[in-house]
């Protein structure tokens, strides 16, 4: 109905390493294409509706599988889900996996080392978590396990924030868009 297939692009990385910055401008470029999609970011739903989850293992997984439940109504809506979350190990990324059809699941690897994301520390949070303040800290105090074998990875330390942002949104176009008769003809 919508002219595409719903689904959720799921983003992992270190914290710095671009998932929101990368969602958000592929959510402006999906909807002049006409995709209907939505971001579902980490940040704002501690803040919302994560408020009273910590940073526990067991509190990751916790947020993790409620933004897997708002995925999938947005999925049942027929929107394009962009998911930018830590999402720090594999067996969490691959119990979050299975509440999706194969189909509807991509794993995007938001790659950047470390010393990089720390030096962008947009938020203070590397600084406050060296300091000893912020504990459980993704990268510092908490562990990080790049996935083995994500469907895309997208390199924001080696490429332009352009460059990223163009690759994702014709990747997204080419795995989620439906052509239309009228396309297929020119």
């Amino acid at each position: 109905m919508n002219g595409h297939k719903s689904g959720v692009v799921w983003f992992t990385g270190l914290p710095g390493s671009g998932k929101t910055t990368l969602a958000i401008e592929v959510e402006k470029r999906l909807l002049q294409e006409g995709i209907r999609c939505t971001i579902i970011d980490g940040d704002r739903l501690r803040k919302r509706l994560n408020h009273d989850l910590g940073f526990t293992e067991t509190d990751r997984m916790e947020n993790l599988r409620r933004a897997a439940v708002i995925s999938l109504m947005f999925i049942e809506a027929g929107v394009l889900v962009l998911a930018p979350l830590i999402s720090p190990f594999d067996s969490s990324r691959a119990i979050i996996k299975q509440h999706f059809n194969s189909e509807d699941f991509t794993e995007l690897y938001v790659k950047c080392s470390l010393e990089v994301c720390e030096r962008r520390d947009p938020k203070g949070m590397y600084r406050l978590a060296r300091e000893g303040t912020l504990l459980n800290f993704t990268g510092v105090s908490a562990p990080y396990e790049a996935p083995s074998q994500p469907d895309i990875v997208v390199d924001t330390e080696n490429f332009s924030l352009e460059y990223c942002v163009d690759f994702l949104t014709d990747y997204v176009l080419s795995n989620y868009k439906i052509e239309t008769q009228k396309e297929n003809d020119l």
